[in-house]
């Protein structure tokens, strides 16, 4: 399915014309309009209903809010906690090069060919159809756990203030609202994201700021603490072992953390067949997000003891509220009134947002996979806005797993699913290597210079082996601390290793069942779709916004 609606892999020809048709909500092309006229004649089955609403400042900020969470505010005190300071500065930066690798990767493929879902269906097409499938899946289970990841941290952010509210009626209220946004058309979630994401933007460069400038003795106390913790706990914490062999895992578990909370450029890719003038901004927002994201993180891993009691009582205890945060520690430990319920409430925004652009990109991978006929054709349904939304709906049914809080403390909960989806994750990103290495031999097999290409990654492959080595090794050490000393428990194991042991499955069940082939470089088509984005391409019209703070959104975020 190609994303102005015309069916992926159909060869017949249909009717539209060459010039850029009138979007009726004004100025933007939209070839979807002239592909459902085309459908009357009956060339088309399943086709992408999507409209291409999103601009440059909704797909960088989409890709920046899907990334930061509660896992760059809260989360992140439980490596702070495992590693020490030194080993989460140096897991956070060491991650962020295999980050680069794939966003390197990604970027190249998703701006020659901007189509709806696309790494999932790289895959099938670039490698092997049962692949594509195995990844598509993979990836819908991780966003959709991701769904429930986040309205669980809403209800442990929530209970910093009270737990008068049950918690059931918090994950219901937090499901409705997620379901309403997404049943907007997609311009409307676009608009809805880039406020939210760009509110989680000024919250983590305010908590940079007030870091550096507490270090120097700008705080009440007037403690010009500095580096102090770095020396006394010390930067690296040992963990499970003593010595020299705690400290590495300490630092592994650091890395760990890091392949959790570090998202690559996957959000960016799936606003791909929903974006405005995709050729031009894709690549921008690729680079955009990832140098943004990373500055964030590697300066947003300095910050507090490892060894504080509060820190410490909440992961290991259980306790309510964002006491995990090493941002809030710390500003409770220096008499800063206020500005820790000032956090929590933007913290709790992060959370929502980031539980938000989950469901988007989990429903649009299934909408995906339902074009390709990988899964059910009713999933293919869009509504008058372009919003599949019985995808939407089976994702808000996965949001009810966070109803296990009911039985468990929200502690051990949060845990489970980032053990679930940081090995999906992983697999994700050596996927989307591998595909990239099959496209980088198609390209030479058949001729395609790359430098003719609208992005073109340097290092090429071996950005991409690197990329993948490293990712694929991660995927297999995340959950090792099960195998422990008396660690081990099913469920841990479980939630671990279930997407490595689910992947294989799929690939092999998919393949015996429709026989699929492995696809040699010359047998990769390279040439499917492209024609329909060209046209697009040509003939897109820029609308210029009539609002001047959206131009200098745009601008500074284009």
């Amino acid at each position: 399915m190609t994303s102005t609606g015309v069916e992926y892999g159909s060869k017949q020809p249909y009717n539209i014309e060459k010039t850029a048709p009138v979007d009726p909500e004004g100025g933007t092309p939209s070839y979807n309009d002239a592909v459902r006229r085309a459908s009357l004649v009956g060339s088309v089955k399943n086709y992408d209903s999507t409209h291409r609403k999103l601009k440059p400042r909704h797909i960088q900020l989409i890709g920046i809010g899907g990334t930061i969470g509660t896992a760059l505010y809260v989360q992140i005190g439980r490596g702070l906690m495992n590693g020490g300071p030194g080993s989460l500065f140096l897991a956070f930066t060491i991650w962020c090069s295999f980050i680069l690798a794939v966003t390197l990767c990604m970027a190249e493929m998703v701006s020659y060919l901007p189509i709806s879902s696309p790494f999932i269906r790289f895959a099938g097409r670039y490698v092997d159809d049962a692949f594509g499938v195995a990844a598509g899946w993979n990836f819908f289970i991780f966003e959709a756990a991701l769904v429930p990841f986040e309205i669980v941290a809403c209800n442990v952010i929530i209970t910093f203030w009270s737990t008068a509210v049950p918690v059931g009626v918090i994950v219901a209220i937090v499901i409705v609202l997620y379901g309403l946004i997404n049943m907007l058309a997609v311009k409307w979630y676009g608009e809805t994201e880039f406020w939210a994401a760009l509110g989680k933007v000024l919250l983590i460069i305010g908590l940079i700021i007030f870091t550096f400038i507490s270090m120097l003795g700008g705080n009440p106390l007037k403690d010009r603490y500095g580096f102090r913790y770095w020396n006394n706990p010390g930067s690296f914490a040992e963990l499970y072992r003593p010595g020299n062999l705690g400290r590495f895992l300490g630092f592994l578990q650091c890395l760990i953390q890091a392949s959790f909370t570090i998202a690559g450029p996957d959000y960016v890719s799936m606003a791909a067949g929903e974006a405005e003038n995709p050729r031009k901004i894709m690549p921008r927002a690729y680079n955009a997000v990832f140098y943004r994201l990373t500055c964030f993180f590697v300066l947003g891993a300095l910050c507090v003891p490892y060894n504080d009691p509060t820190m410490i009582a909440a992961f290991k205890e259980g306790k309510p509220g964002a006491a995990a945060s090493p941002y809030v520690i710390a500003m409770d430990r220096l008499r800063i009134e206020g500005l820790p319920h000032i956090v929590n409430a933007m913290v709790l925004a992060s959370a929502f947002s980031a539980g938000n652009s989950y469901v988007y990109c989990a429903s649009r991978s299934l909408y995906g996979l339902a074009l390709e006929g990988k899964a059910p054709k009713v999933l293919t349904k869009c509504n008058r806005s372009g919003v599949p939304y019985y995808c939407v709906g089976v994702v808000l049914v996965f949001a009810m797993l966070s109803f296990l809080q009911l039985g468990e403390n929200s502690a051990k909960v949060l845990d489970w699913f980032v053990s679930l989806v940081t090995a999906s994750q992983l697999i994700n990103f050596s996927v989307m290597c591998y595909t990239f290495l099959r496209f980088y031999k198609a390209c030479q097999v058949q001729g395609l210079d790359r430098r003719t290409l609208p992005y073109r990654g340097f290092l090429q492959p071996y950005a991409a082996y690197y990329g993948l080595v490293g990712t694929f090794i991660m995927a297999f050490v995340g959950g090792y601390t099960v195998f422990l000393d008396d660690n081990w428990n099913v469920p841990d194991f479980l939630f671990s290793y279930m997407m490595i042991f689910l992947f294989p499955v799929l690939f092999v069940g998919w393949k015996f069942i429709k026989k699929t082939k492995f696809k040699k470089a010359h047998e990769i088509d390279l040439q499917e779709d492209l024609e329909e984005i060209e046209d697009y391409t040509r003939n897109f019209v820029e609308h210029k916004d009539e609002n001047r703070f959206n131009r200098v959104m745009d601008k500074i975020f284009g």
